[in-house]
């Protein structure tokens, strides 16, 4: 068995593919558009291509989902978990639970599904302005 994709529906998929694609890095693998069920899928992936997310877009949705928190969270590593978040902040992305412990950090996209930052082996040594920032809002 192989972890194949996740699933996530997104309202204004303009914003949800900037927030994917431009802000956070992903690639888009795919697009798959159903004229007669009105939706679209869009794959997306990293740079190594596996696992996917589905953005499942429905044409005809007229208000945003709900927060949905029992969904739990989209999990990425990364190289240097410092410079990412302040790439995100750079491109007016808020940083929730800041990677105080040099190791994770919480983002939600445009349609509030939670994102966890993980840095890729031992935690980066703890420095400022990271181990001072308060959380925002609920991740």
């Amino acid at each position: 068995m192989r972890f194949l994709h996740t699933m996530i529906r997104v309202y204004d998929l303009e914003k949800a593919l900037d927030f994917f694609v431009n802000k956070l890095g992903l690639v888009q693998t795919r697009k798959v558009d159903n004229e007669q069920g009105k939706f679209s899928l869009i794959f997306l992936a990293t740079a190594s291509g596996e696992p996917e997310i589905e953005l499942t877009h429905n044409w005809d949705q007229q208000e945003p989902y709900g927060t949905g928190r029992n969904f739990g969270h989209l999990a990425f590593q990364v190289d240097d978990i410092y410079h990412y978040c302040q790439k995100l902040i750079d491109n007016e992305i808020t940083i929730l639970r800041p990677p105080r412990d040099g190791k994770m950090a919480f983002i939600k996209s445009p349609d509030n599904i939670s994102i966890e930052l993980l840095q890729k082996g031992s935690p980066l040594e703890i420095k400022e302005p990271w181990k001072s920032m308060p959380n925002q809002g609920q991740w």
